[in-house]
């Protein structure tokens, strides 16, 4: 499986099955869903194309991998919690700032419960955590808290 982050967009993950047919997901930032399926003969022509809401794309995962499968598995989405990473570019009117100038669990309701930066995970970033062009925060709330983030985040 591998994963192309689509700016604006979400993530395309890409498989090739054990029979060699080519699939692939776009997982969209509203949650929506697309499912491609690609001809056996040529890998580059979508055979089949299918855009799933959040709740069809949830029970088409418990459909392939149902809960009873990993009983300690915490899912988010039963919740109502999303979990996503955010990218701040190295542009970000935050680049230099502290993470409690962002304001962001008051402005939004989100927790950042973690950055990315290199090769290292901060986990639990305080309020004097500064943040660095090219970090990539590790967002848990709601859906639209989520976004909101984002677009605070994406601030130039």
């Amino acid at each position: 499986m591998s994963s192309t982050p689509l700016p604006g967009i979400g993530v395309r993950y890409d498989l090739t099955t054990r029979e060699d047919r080519r699939l692939s997901v776009v997982a969209q930032r509203d949650g929506t869903r697309v499912l491609n399926a690609y001809r056996r003969d040529d890998p580059d022509e979508c055979a089949l194309s299918v855009k799933l809401t959040a709740p069809e794309a949830e029970a088409l995962i418990d459909a392939l991998m149902p809960a009873h499968h990993s009983p300690s598995l915490l899912s988010t989405t039963d919740l109502g919690l999303v979990a996503e990473r955010v990218e701040l570019s190295s542009t970000s009117y935050w680049c230099g700032r502290h993470l409690g100038d962002t304001r962001m669990r008051t402005e939004t309701g989100v927790s950042i419960v973690a950055v990315l930066r290199r090769a290292d995970a901060i986990p639990s970033p305080g309020p004097d955590f500064r943040l660095a062009g090219g970090d990539t925060l590790i967002v848990i709330g709601t859906r639209e808290g989520v976004d909101a983030a984002a677009a605070i985040l994406g601030r130039e």
